[in-house]
């Protein structure tokens, strides 16, 4: 039986996105949030129906979906406001989806709903969009083609076209946010803590060496659960590599490094939401995943926030029509498996490209 798709947060940038490519697959899903005005507003002609929550208000957020439905949350930073939507959706028993960046959030929800949802059969995939599904499935590739006894993984993610204007509110706030925490690795199989920015690598990218610099992705938290025989797992940031350059110094002078980082975020200007259809035609978005430095897999698609919204759709009806591979507090791969995850990123155009 297929359960609802709720999209919380479906008035905002990333929620509107996710609606959009929702409906040309033709699901209708439910609209919630907090105003009823603009719910009714955007439902206008197509007969939606809508559902007020709001996250100051938990009976309201738990009234959302049930036992096999889908809840979409897009109402972020999701370490301020997010958790009272996951919260209900562990305690109804419902498939819970975000597009969270944050990675300390994703944290919080293994802590504290993995059990639940394992008992009642629900898939709660966090952080399913450009932030994290590409690096994890370039890295899941990647240790796959190296073998069982994969020792490091090393991701890193880039961005084709201009960025100017190009990054949305919801972004900058979390890279203000990330700059000035520490950034998580997978070393010695175990989580470690390491300075934002202390670390830079240089990918190749369309035949040409790109620098990026560390910062934290899911991808340690999930892939060695995938790859029990990986040491280390590592994430970078590429999207700017003249950035790189600088981010060890600034690290590294700990007085100085949260003013000076959060100057440097604020530096990248834009509208509030987020880029429209015009300006997202201008970037797109890669990732590389180096294996035991000789396994690459390099895969590219369209611009990070289309790529996004796109993704939600799909785990989301696939989690309504088949529900998951594994219950709990999974990563991409868990919860719907390495081959049809990849098959599905195909179809919205994040595909491999030759070395």
């Amino acid at each position: 039986m297929t359960g609802r798709i709720v999209v919380f947060g479906a008035t905002g940038y990333t929620g509107g996105l996710v609606l959009e490519s929702l409906v040309r697959r033709g699901v209708r899903p439910v609209l919630a949030g907090r105003n009823r005005a603009a719910l009714e507003a955007l439902s206008a002609g197509r007969d939606f129906e809508v559902a007020v929550a709001d996250v100051n208000d938990p009976a309201s957020l738990r009234s959302l979906a049930g036992p096999g439905d889908v809840l979409i949350a897009t109402v972020g930073p999701f370490d301020r406001i997010g958790h009272a939507a996951a919260q209900a959706a562990a305690d109804a028993g419902a498939h819970y989806l975000d597009s969270t960046g944050e990675v300390g959030f994703v944290r919080a929800l293994q802590a504290r709903h993995h059990e639940r949802a394992v008992e009642t059969g629900a898939a709660m995939v966090p952080a399913f969009g450009y932030d994290y599904v590409p690096g994890i499935l370039a890295g899941a590739l990647a240790a796959q083609e190296a073998g069982d006894a994969v020792r490091t993984l090393e991701i890193g993610y880039f961005a084709t076209g201009p960025l100017y204007r190009g990054l949305s509110q919801g972004t900058r706030e979390t890279m203000r946010d990330g700059l000035t925490l520490p950034s998580l690795r997978w070393r010695g199989r175990r989580l470690t803590e390491e300075r934002t920015g202390s670390r830079v690598r240089a990918f190749p990218v369309r035949g040409r060496s790109k620098a990026a610099f560390l910062v934290s992705g899911t991808e340690v938290l999930f892939l060695p659960g995938n790859f029990p025989s990986l040491d280390e797992v590592t994430v970078y940031n590429g999207w700017f590599p003249a950035l790189s350059r600088v981010m060890p110094a600034v690290s590294a002078l700990t007085v100085f490094a949260g003013p000076v980082m959060r100057a440097a975020s604020g530096l990248i200007k834009g509208p509030s939401g987020g880029p429209d259809a015009a300006e997202r035609a201008k970037t797109g978005a890669q990732v590389v995943a180096v294996a035991d430095s000789r396994v690459e897999v390099r895969l590219e698609g369209p611009n990070a926030y289309t790529l996004t919204g796109d993704l939600l759709a799909w785990a989301a009806i696939r989690l309504s029509v088949e529900g998951p591979v594994k219950p709990g507090v999974v990563g991409p791969v868990d919860a719907f498996g390495l081959e049809p995850l990849r098959d599905g990123c195909a179809e919205l155009g994040l595909v491999r490209q030759a070395p």
